[in-house]
């Protein structure tokens, strides 16, 4: 089911393919709109960014974000506070975590600061790329919410996710309780 609002969708490195929950979410939402840097295998924090620039059409727009795409994400919203309604950021992964990706050392350089929209952010107990305390953290720093969804992994494909119902009910709740706020 589509919710009120359109989405951004801004996946993690390598893009998110057809079985990702962020694909198949963009698929049942019409007005969805993907970002496109020029590269997914070898990200640039200023690419991404002005790839989110590009692909936010509307204030309307609730941006879902997963992975690395949360840090390009955060970093916009940072610099373009209130622009849209919000913002899920699904499993962001710690800049100086072990298992930071080493083609995206330019991500190191995006200092969590305040957000300056309604965000949520969604982390898993036992995510490999960012402990559950740094997701606490970095939510608590960009203003936002926090849910923990028990132990999902990287909240990606190998999860097993599938169309992922919880995720899709905690948007649909989220873009509800930002659909009814005023402008």
């Amino acid at each position: 089911m589509p919710t009120p609002l359109s989405l951004t969708i801004v996946p993690g490195i390598n893009d998110s393919t057809a079985k990702h929950w962020q694909s198949r979410w963009q698929a049942t939402q019409t007005d969805a709109v993907r970002i496109r840097p020029a590269s997914w295998d070898d990200p640039d924090l200023q690419d991404w960014v002005g790839a989110v620039d590009a692909a936010v059409t509307t204030p309307d727009t609730i941006i879902v974000a997963h992975s690395l795409g949360c840090l390009a994400a955060a970093a916009w919203l940072a610099q373009n506070p209130g622009r849209v309604r919000g913002a899920l950021l699904v499993a962001p992964p710690d800049r100086f975590g072990p298992r930071f990706p080493p083609a995206a050392p330019t991500f190191q350089t995006a200092e969590p600061e305040a957000l300056g929209t309604p965000a949520l952010v969604v982390a898993s107990a036992d995510d490999p790329f960012c402990a559950l305390g740094t997701a606490r953290t970095l939510a608590a720093v960009w203003g936002a919410g926090f849910v923990e969804v028990g132990s999902l992994g990287h909240i990606n494909i190998a999860s097993k996710l599938g169309d992922w119902p919880a995720g899709r009910a905690l948007l649909d709740e989220f873009a509800e309780s930002l659909a009814g706020m005023v402008r």
